[in-house]
């Protein structure tokens, strides 16, 4: 079984999006409200650094991804618009505390967090993303948290750093196929993410975790299927899949764009294949919609 995919020329830059790809400029009093208390608390959110296409929706709702951590990336993902470098100053101890002032300021009751990849730090930062999680837990009550971490290089000692903070979720996106990590997640080793899925399910089995994949790199369907497979056999509960989209031309350019159709297929592909939740749309990133996503787990 296939997907009939429409065929971009890569070469051409910004090419018009399909119909299905279009969203509105953000605005509105949430969005800026919203984003005078970030820039007030000196908070960072994955939505504006990796210039999310759904912000515009999700603020708009008061829901955001914070990224701590820095803005700096030490990694040079071929995808990602994240400023890369390497991180200015020292880890800031007050930010899980500033994030949970902002939560809570939000009405938030569902909180997703996730960082930059700081392999400058001993425990790749880990130890914050603990502390981040305590904090929400002390603000917010009945708070739910999910963290989409880094792969931490390997270390199961940092994983285990964040599990002891017990999450609700442990989120570690995948991104794409192994064949285009050296072009895609230069840095980042296929067989390592999975391995820190299924040690997540082995050290906390009450846990659920979660991943997601671009498509549109250029991958084939039957590359996307292995991929879920993977995924199942590493205890995977929920999996994202949307279409990637050149945040710039200093990233990599668009090979495919996948059509409303195509990612319901897919969405019925990993379901077939015993995967509890999988959410697949062209605009669908990894904490888009999070808490509904969590909720289906029942």
């Amino acid at each position: 079984m296939g997907l009939e995919l429409v065929q971009i020329q890569p070469s051409i830059p910004r090419l018009p999006r399909p119909d299905w790809l279009r969203v509105r400029l953000p605005s509105g009093d949430n969005y800026y409200e919203l984003k005078g208390l970030m820039r007030g608390l000196g908070l960072h959110t994955v939505c504006e650094s990796a210039r999310c296409p759904n912000i515009g929706e999700c603020w708009g709702h008061r829901t955001a991804t914070f990224m701590i951590l820095g803005d700096q990336c030490t990694r040079r993902c071929g995808f990602c618009a994240v400023p890369k470098g390497l991180p200015h100053g020292e880890v800031d101890w007050e930010e899980p505390g500033r994030v949970a002032q902002a939560a809570q300021a939000m009405g938030l009751k569902y909180v997703v967090v996730t960082s930059v990849d700081r392999d400058d730090l001993k425990d790749g930062g880990s130890t914050l993303f603990a502390l981040t999680i305590k904090a929400l837990r002390r603000a917010i009550s009945q708070v739910k948290v999910e963290v989409l971490i880094p792969d931490f290089r390997g270390s199961h000692e940092a994983l285990e750093i964040v599990l002891e903070a017990r999450p609700d979720v442990l989120n570690h996106n995948i991104e794409t196929v192994p064949r285009l990590y050296p072009a895609a997640r230069r840095g980042s080793h296929y067989e390592r993410s999975l391995r820190l899925l299924a040690h997540s399910r082995e050290l906390q089995p009450d846990i659920p975790t979660k991943s997601g994949l671009m498509v549109g790199l250029g991958e084939t369907f039957e590359e996307i299927c292995e991929v879920l497979k993977d995924l199942r056999s590493a205890g995977v509960d929920m999996v994202t899949i949307g279409q990637y989209l050149r945040p710039s031309r200093e990233q990599l350019p668009v090979a495919r764009f996948y059509t409303p159709a195509e990612f319901a297929t897919l969405k019925q592909e990993g379901e077939q294949l015993g995967i509890r939740h999988v959410e697949s749309g062209p605009l669908v990133r990894s904490s888009y919609h999070a808490h509904e996503q969590t909720a289906s787990l029942g």
